[in-house]
């Protein structure tokens, strides 16, 4: 089946299939109206491309280094929590699979495979993404344990002051603690395959049960009481002086909140609303990727996170002044679709697209691509 799939869509359809509708609901969907989901892939259909012809393209050259690790193109799997969910192998294929095709994995806190356990399954650059909790012992204790394994860079996801009003999984029950509806039972019982990969458990909140030895049982089941609101751009700081090493945050969509990133320790930036799972109506990554361009200035790795589906898309990001890309939902659908070898699919197909894009658009290496490619209005 995984032979059969061409592109994001196809691999998309195929998880469909697979998946119970409430799960699949839970990868695939946005909070409200889901409009910011939408425009995400939307806003690059509005982004022309314009090649240039008679270069030596013979072969092109994908590799990059992103947030000082190196990649094989310009490419990160973006984290994404509860990977159980969609396939039992979860978070240790993806790691897999990135380490094989040379791309950094960001693993996030709410992983259902724990940072030691994804560490001594790949030997690949790894990334923690970081949700920032009120108890600060928690914050500390879960940065040295990523330390301690090995990981390159620290992200600190930014965009959860609170969680988005994601309605399809509150229609299916899907929330935190979970109460699933009848109707969502009723789906899962017609997923038997589904079913038997979770008997041994979906792992949810695997970082979390172990913090402070005993008495972290239990918090694994939630994360929204934790959360904290009250995280300011001084705690920011805090946190990348207690890293120390490269500090990644997440959630920036603002020029000058990627100014005040900078002044709190940033060296990288991405550039996202979230998958459009947090506030509805917020614009595209890809639309304000050029203002924060210009407001970072070369000054920090920026990557744009949100809606790509394409290897047209990573060559549009990179024309307007991103570093690299993040992808979550298409490796997701990956894994859900054919497990490891899903999402070993899933980067084949944009890494192969991202290179004929290049050749068809007349760059050779990452470095040839910039503005010019893409078509700008005349001035009135």
């Amino acid at each position: 089946m995984l032979a059969r799939c061409h592109n994001i869509e196809d691999l998309r359809r195929q998880a469909a299939r697979r998946l119970p509708t409430p799960i699949f609901d839970f990868l695939d969907g946005g909070a409200e109206d889901e409009a910011t989901l939408r425009n995400n892939r939307m806003a690059f259909d509005r982004e022309k491309l314009v090649p240039s012809c008679l270069r030596d393209v013979e072969t092109v050259d994908t590799a990059t280094t992103i947030f000082g690790q190196a990649s094989a193109l310009p490419l990160i799997c973006a984290p994404t929590g509860a990977s159980r969910l969609f396939h039992p192998a979860g978070e240790i294929a993806v790691a897999r699979a990135a380490a094989r095709a040379g791309v950094p994995y960001a693993l996030s806190t709410g992983s259902t495979r724990s940072i030691e356990e994804v560490a001594a399954a790949s030997d690949g650059a790894k990334i923690f993404q970081l949700y920032v909790y009120k108890d600060h012992g928690v914050n500390r204790e879960l940065i040295e344990r990523a330390r301690a394994a090995g990981y390159g860079a620290l992200c600190i996801t930014v965009d959860v002051a609170v969680v988005g009003k994601r309605e399809r999984d509150l229609r299916h029950g899907l929330s935190i603690p979970m109460r699933f509806t009848p109707a969502a039972v009723a789906r899962f019982a017609c997923s038997p395959r589904w079913l038997w990969g979770v008997r041994g458990g979906l792992g949810l909140g695997a970082n979390l049960k172990t913090i402070g030895g005993a008495a972290g049982r239990g918090r694994g089941a939630s994360t929204s009481w934790q959360l904290d609101p009250s995280l300011d751009w001084d705690g920011l700081a805090d946190l990348a002086a207690l890293w120390n090493g490269p500090f990644v945050v997440k959630g920036i969509m603002a020029a000058d909140d990627a100014r005040h990133a900078l002044d709190a320790g940033a060296t990288g930036i991405i550039i996202s609303n979230h998958g459009g799972r947090q506030l509805d109506g917020a614009a595209a990554p890809i639309e304000v990727l050029p203002a924060i361009a210009q407001a970072v200035a070369g000054r920090a790795d920026i990557v744009l996170d949100g809606g790509v589906r394409r290897g047209t898309h990573i060559l549009k990001a990179i024309a307007l002044g991103a570093k690299g890309v993040a992808i979550g939902r298409p490796y997701l659908y990956g894994l859900a679709a054919g497990g490891e070898a899903g999402v070993d699919r899933a980067l084949a197909i944009l890494h192969k697209e991202l290179a004929v894009a290049m050749q068809l658009a007349g760059c050779p290496d990452l470095g040839a691509i910039d503005e010019r490619l893409i078509l700008r209005a005349s001035p009135a």
